[in-house]
């Protein structure tokens, strides 16, 4: 018996997902700069010390670069103006020496910076990592793949770069710019003063491109996060695509994603190009003006020409921080839009996500009586998939799950590992909540093979064992063998130790589904979940995998989706969903006996398919 999706659950996913993309965006529109600062450097506080240590080298390595050009000043008017050359080559020497502590103290910043942005970066992507695992099935429902990739991986990135060369720069910038007021104000108050005329200016324009710097790199990762979705989905599709000669009109479609991006790219690249220009024309525009006025000056006898020399350096040395400002902007911009997007997924909170702890779990003698309380569940509220079900199913029973597409077969089984949550009632194990159970006990317990077996790219015992603490070597070959999959191991020299390519790629459908028996009757679970796990399987490797089923199913509860009579005929009993509700339940001859839902399905069948099986 088949269970496809109904076309409800495909459209309350895809409007799932079309809600989140808009919630995504407008939290893009916020501007929560000092809340997001003070969560990012949250990231940052276990390494205080390392930042501490980046801050107050700043002082020291602003100070180094800012005698370098007093000592300009003093070597043009103590020695070289007047021709005095004793004394010289102390100034030069000192002059080297503060060119090497200036570069000195600048590498142990960036060092420090950089490992403490790496490490706080490092704890940030583990810590999103573990509570995407943590969230039910539905969030995977309703959020593209893509952009959880983007979140964990550029966005995150873009955090690292703010740390290297965004806020503790600016903190630099600060500072280096306090040190050159002071120094040019101590040499020359006049001409200091003649020298920042063009400075509000300069802080002006700064200001209004950094909204316009934010919106553009807003728009970038918005872009960047639906092209990384795009690519995920299609690159994973790509037998489809190609199969049914789609190759043109997805490209197509990735070029209007891909223009997108490129575009918002160049409205961020001429804003920042654009704050470039204007501070450096206006820094020339600044020299300029300071060459005249201290050139008169000069002239006149107030003003010796090392000062005048020194001030050029010291103006210079002021606008570079601004001129740098567009870049650092770039930086904090992304970092701020990158922030907003991965605080908002770790700020996703299901408020019937499975509990990471819990006060105890069962015991081990428990018989694992499963009960489904009145369980009713939907994906979209308007259209319920479950209404109210209400079904006992006892120790070491075997009980199969019957009916047509979209009756409620799959997501009952679903619910009752856990990868969604009832609306409404109750589902009971051994008496027990399954809401109260951790997590890990319960699919510890409960094991699902799935209608599509997922191996991961690594090695066939990696698959088979699957972090069961009990999976040694000798446990994991003989449940190979006890399914049928001993061929697996036999055929490669590598045995257990054989590669898996990704996906399973490098096995056929059956012996993908092979492994995955294997894996379940390793974990040797109290109740067994097949959610239709042979309808992938060729006649010819079902005859290889029926004997291993038989091993799997002795001695543990097992709930079968079956659509096999071969597979129905060793149940217990069969029970019949129809339209969200068990409709039917017995065995095979009762049901037939009844003449209803059952006798029906078997019916149209048996004069499709000659009865082999039943959907």
């Amino acid at each position: 018996m088949t269970n496809a999706p109904p076309s409800a659950k495909t459209g309350a996913r895809t409007s799932a997902k079309t809600s989140a993309t808009a919630a995504s965006e407008d939290l893009l529109g916020k501007a929560l700069d000092r809340t997001l600062l003070r969560r990012i450097f949250s990231c940052v506080w276990p390494y205080k010390r390392l930042l501490l240590a980046a801050l107050l080298l700043l002082p020291a390595a602003s100070a180094f670069e800012l005698a370098q050009p007093y000592l300009l000043k003093k070597a043009i008017d103590e020695h070289i103006s007047i021709g005095r050359l004793p004394g010289l080559d102390r100034l030069g020497l000192l002059y080297l020496l503060m060119l090497v502590g200036q570069y000195g103290t600048g590498f142990l910043h960036l060092t420090f910076t950089q490992i403490a942005g790496q490490r706080a970066m490092n704890d940030l992507r583990a810590r999103v990592y573990g509570h995407t695992m943590a969230l039910t099935q539905a969030f995977f429902d309703r959020t593209p793949i893509g952009r959880l990739m983007t979140r964990m991986t550029s966005d995150i990135e873009s955090l690292t770069e703010m740390f290297s060369s965004g806020l503790v720069s600016l903190a630099g910038d600060a500072i280096k710019l306090t040190f050159i007021l002071i120094a040019i104000f101590s040499l020359d108050w006049r001409l200091a003063l003649f020298s920042m005329v063009s400075a509000p200016l300069l802080f002006g324009v700064a200001a209004i491109f950094r909204r316009i710097v934010r919106e553009a790199f807003r728009d970038i990762r918005t872009k960047l996060a639906r092209m990384n979705s795009f690519l995920q989905e299609h690159l994973s599709g790509m037998k489809v695509v190609q199969a049914f000669a789609q190759e043109s009109l997805v490209a197509d479609r990735f070029e209007v994603i891909n223009r997108d991006y490129r575009q918002a790219n160049a409205r961020a690249i001429g804003a920042d190009a654009a704050l470039y220009s204007i501070v450096e024309a206006v820094g020339s525009f600044a020299v300029a003006g300071l060459l005249w006025h201290g050139g008169a000056r000069i002239h006149g006898g107030t003003l010796t020409f090392g000062v005048l020399v020194a001030f050029i350096e010291y103006l210079s040395k002021f606008f570079a921080p601004i001129r740098d400002l567009s870049t650092k902007y770039t930086v904090m911009q992304q970092a701020m839009a990158a922030a907003e997007r991965v605080f908002a997924l770790l700020d996703t909170h299901e408020p019937d996500a499975p509990t990471t702890t819990a006060a105890r779990g069962l015991p081990a003698s428990s018989p694992f009586h499963v009960e489904l309380d009145h369980v009713s569940f939907a994906y979209r509220a308007d259209n319920p998939v479950m209404k109210s079900v209400s079904l006992g199913i006892r120790p070491g029973e075997t009980v199969a799950i019957v009916g047509s597409s979209g009756a409620g077969k799959s997501t009952l089984v679903r619910l009752l590992c856990r990868l969604y949550e009832p609306t409404a009632g109750r589902l009971l194990l051994s008496g027990r909540d399954i809401r109260t159970l951790p997590p890990g006990e319960l699919r510890r317990r409960v094991v699902m093979v799935a209608q599509d077996p997922f191996l991961f790219s690594g090695t066939i015992a990696s698959n088979i064992g699957l972090g069961a603490q009990a999976a040694t070597p000798a446990r994991m070959t003989d449940a190979a063998v006890r399914v049928g999959a001993g061929h697996l191991l036999t055929r490669n020299p590598e045995g257990l130790d054989a590669s898996v390519g990704e996906r399973g790629n490098n096995f056929s459908a059956g012996e993908r589904q092979l492994l995955s028996f294997a894996r379940a009757l390793c974990r040797d679970p109290e109740i067994l979940v097949l959610d239709e796990a042979t309808a992938s399987v060729d006649p010819e490797t079902e005859r290889l995998i029926e004997r291993g089923i038989v091993e799997l199913m002795r001695g543990r509860t097992s709930i079968v989706i079956a659509h096999r009579f071969s597979t129905i005929a060793r149940a217990d009993r069969i029970v019949v969903m129809n339209d969200g509700q068990v409709a039917e339940e017995g065995t095979h001859d009762q049901l037939l006996t009844k003449d209803g839902v059952y006798a029906h399905l078997h019916r149209l069948q048996g004069a499709g398919t000659g009865a082999n099986t039943l959907s």
